[in-house]
């Protein structure tokens, strides 16, 4: 199981949050999204490992910007 752990800026509510585990959702290989505005944290979950580069596009897709914590 591959655990990775993301750092978010600009994310403020509940709606940002969406926009993110949306995005990230689409990931292949993603199998599990904790993302939290307050703290600015997204942790993902994957079976094998999850391609860095894909979630941090995904992350930015969404609106966001992010670095692997």
């Amino acid at each position: 199981m591959a655990v990775n752990e993301y750092m978010l800026a600009g994310m403020t509510c509940g709606h940002c949050e969406m926009s993110v585990r949306e995005e990230v959702a689409a990931v292949p290989g993603v199998e599990d999204i904790q993302v939290s505005a307050q703290t600015g944290k997204l942790v993902i979950t994957g079976a094998d490992e999850i391609d860095d580069e894909k979630v941090l596009a995904a992350v930015k897709e969404a609106g966001y910007s992010a670095v692997r914590a």
